[in-house]
């Protein structure tokens, strides 16, 4: 039993590494692309802000077609789209074009970020979903660890666009991975989702204000992460003036902060209860991205202050997104890859909205970053306050719900 959790969170982490994989080698190139086709930083940071676009709305079709059809086939379509994307992209003249097959990119990208969780729900609940979601996420974390760097090698002996071709080949791995997966998804429950039951089925979740709660802590959360991706690689390499291989040394020592507290969620949710866990982690994460902000805006520009105070806090964020995905699936098996797609919709539209807000304005200092991760955390404070009360009871849904 021991042995197929394991290979569950290996073969699921592996798959869900796929999308970020194309985002975290392809960071420390976001300069040598705008001097490569001539573009500026808003139109190169355009092509990562598109591609979470296209994973936000792609979720929604993901979703609900993985509860009709079964996981294991949506998994397949968007790895074939992603490697389309990939060679265009690879092949890109213009940053124009470049941005466009981002964008289908990020279509194909999005399957192995929803449906993932959505099988998680299928094969477990409470603590031991946590503990599955947190080991998912420990093989999830190779990419932003080891992806910056080696995107740096790559980059320094072969340019950027080798960068695409590299993910093709990850791609190419995962359609393989995923023939080891058994369907978890099985046909009774299939002939239970339609078009129509999928519709009745968001609006239901719409409603649940707890679900939605759930999806906006983590939202808010991860967008934090967002800025810190599409804005790190400006700051860090032209601000700071690191190295593009050093820069990803610092990305990824914060992303290993992030994915070793995740790590602790499954002990600390079986002793004090994984409501309680979201709450306290929240709260240290708001104090302390808060805290960054008081001191740049007071003048502070150092990256010695900057780099441990965004590792503590990206460490409190492993204890809330993986934490608020169970809780918010919880009570909702029966359309388990409905409720992950709007989860990810709500995750990736905030993430994207936030990003663009946060980019218009970019004055080449490091405080607009931190402006903007700091209101995350602060949204992130306030929607934890107003979801989970310490009197609350296990249950995520109080009314009776119905799906037909």
């Amino acid at each position: 039993m021991e042995t197929r959790f394991l290979r569950n969170a290996v073969t699921l982490g592996l798959l869900s590494a796929i999308g970020p994989f194309a985002i975290d080698m392809y960071l420390p190139a976001l300069p040598a692309i705008g001097r490569s086709l001539a573009a500026d930083s808003g139109a190169v940071q355009m092509s990562l802000t598109v591609f979470f676009i296209a994973v936000s709305l792609g979720q929604s079709f993901y979703g609900p077609l993985s509860d009709m059809i079964g996981r294991k086939a949506p998994l397949y379509l968007g790895l074939i789209l992603f490697s389309i994307a990939s060679v265009g992209c690879a092949l890109a003249p213009t940053i124009g074009v470049l941005i466009a097959f981002r964008f289908l990119q990020g279509i194909g990208a999005c399957a192995g970020m929803v449906i993932p969780r959505a099988i998680v729900r299928d094969l477990h609940t409470g603590i031991d979903a946590a503990r599955l979601m947190s080991l998912l996420m420990l093989v999830f974390s190779i990419s932003p660890i080891l992806a910056p760097l080696t995107g740096s090698f790559i980059i320094q002996l072969a340019g950027w666009r080798t960068v695409f071709w590299v993910v093709l080949v990850a791609a190419i791995v995962g359609c393989a991975i995923l023939g080891t997966l058994r369907e978890t998804r099985p046909p009774a429950e299939r002939a239970k989702s339609s078009v129509r039951r999928a519709v009745t089925a968001y609006g239901v979740l719409l409603r649940d204000r707890h679900f939605l709660g759930l999806a906006f802590i983590g939202a808010t959360g991860i967008s934090s992460f967002f800025v810190y991706l599409s804005n790190s690689p400006f700051v860090l390499i032209e601000h700071y003036h690191l190295s593009p291989r050093l820069y990803s040394v610092c990305f990824s020592v914060n992303a290993a902060s992030f994915f070793a507290v995740a790590q602790l969620t499954g002990w600390l949710g079986a002793r004090y209860g994984l409501r309680r866990i979201v709450r306290s982690a929240v709260i240290v994460y708001a104090a302390v991205m808060l805290s960054l902000l008081a001191l740049f805006a007071s003048g502070v520009d150092r990256l010695d202050v900057l780099l441990p105070l965004l590792f503590i806090g990206f460490g409190c964020l492993g204890l809330v997104i993986p934490t608020t995905a169970v809780l918010a699936l919880e009570e909702h098996g029966e359309i388990a890859g409905t409720a992950s797609a709007l989860m990810g919709t709500v995750q990736f539209v905030t993430g994207a909205v936030i990003m663009l807000i946060v980019g218009a304005f970019l004055n080449g200092t490091a405080l607009p970053m931190v402006a903007g991760i700091a209101g995350c955390a602060a949204l992130a404070l306030a929607l934890a306050q107003g979801t989970l009360h310490p009197t609350e009871r296990g249950s995520a849904a109080q009314t009776a719900i119905d799906y037909d």
